[in-house]
């Protein structure tokens, strides 16, 4: 899943809203909604922002600061992002797999927050929405998108410039209230989840694909000889019958073995899946090709949805 290679919805609408982003979008909203009209942007930023200070007892803002926004703007520019790149990714995997996946980056985010940039609190969704441009990234790198709607350019160019300003920036001291290093470990945690495939996960799809069973061949049966019969007085008539018997059993032939049963799609694609997981253990991941990598989530996927 962590490579790009050409994928099966290549005709479906790229940017049709799917349901996790479609909700993740929704609850942004609202939270910032209720942040205007009832409960205050500081009030807001106390309950659900993170601090280093609400540690241990307010675990929970670790999840909960990705869903607050300062200004409609910093709402505004990330929920863009995640209408912009979110549901392709998600139409990939499944909605449970990529809110498991948006929940895995922001706190990524966070991570990076408390280890490098203590002073002040964190909210945003930033983090986590970075993470979805990174597997949008590894996914389709050479899609083009365009710049200020005029200027185009590859994801994976736009991706590589976002990092490279936030790495600078994240750096200076004083230059922004942006939690830029936020940014940076939202992305880290992307490529690496997308990076480590669990080996469990890989041992449950080889067991759920049925092996193709072997058909053995028929072995050809012996052609029956005629056992010699003894001379009498009648040597001709006896020469006679025996060349008769000779070319009745020369005649017999073994019955054609019946042709191998036509391997269904299923089959094949069992077969396909072993040999590639079986890649995978003598030469890991990165030995595979674009096409093993495309079996290899389409079958994930489809175990997921079972």
């Amino acid at each position: 899943m962590s490579s790009p290679y050409a994928p099966t919805d290549e005709l479906e609408p790229t940017r049709a809203t799917t349901t996790a982003v479609r909700w993740i979008i929704a609850l942004n909203v609202a939270v910032y909604f209720l942040q205007l009209s009832v409960v205050g942007d500081a009030t807001m930023e106390r309950w659900l922002g993170f601090t280093v200070g609400s540690l241990p007892s307010g675990w929970w803002r670790a999840f909960t600061y990705m869903f607050v926004h300062v200004g409609l703007l910093h709402l505004a520019g990330n929920m863009y992002m995640l209408w912009l790149f979110g549901p392709r990714v998600e139409r990939q995997w499944s909605a449970g797999g990529f809110t498991r996946y948006y929940l895995w980056c922001g706190l990524g985010g966070w991570l990076a927050h408390v280890l490098f940039f203590r002073g002040v609190a964190l909210v945003g969704a930033s983090g986590a929405v970075y993470g979805v441009l990174v597997a949008y990234a590894m996914r389709w790198p050479n899609d083009e998108l365009y710049f200020f709607g005029a200027v185009p350019v590859k994801v994976k160019w736009l991706l590589a410039a976002y990092l490279a300003w936030d790495i600078v920036a994240g750096f200076i001291p004083g230059s922004s209230g942006i939690a830029h290093l936020a940014h940076i470990g939202g992305a880290a945690a992307g490529w690496l989840y997308l990076r480590t495939p669990s080996g469990q996960q890989i041992d449950r799809l080889r067991h759920r694909i049925a092996p193709i069973p072997d058909v053995p061949d028929e072995t050809p049966r012996a052609i029956p000889r005629s056992s010699p019969r003894p001379r009498d007085q009648r040597g001709s008539e006896v020469d006679e019958i025996v060349a008769k018997s000779k070319a009745i059993a020369a005649a017999r032939r073994p019955p054609a073995p019946p042709p191998p049963s036509k391997p269904t799609a299923a089959t094949r694609k069992g077969e396909e899946l072993n040999l590639v997981l079986d890649k995978i253990s003598e030469h890991g991941l990165d030995s595979l090709t674009s096409d093993e990598r495309q079996l290899l989530e389409e079958m994930s996927r489809k175990l997921r949805d079972r």
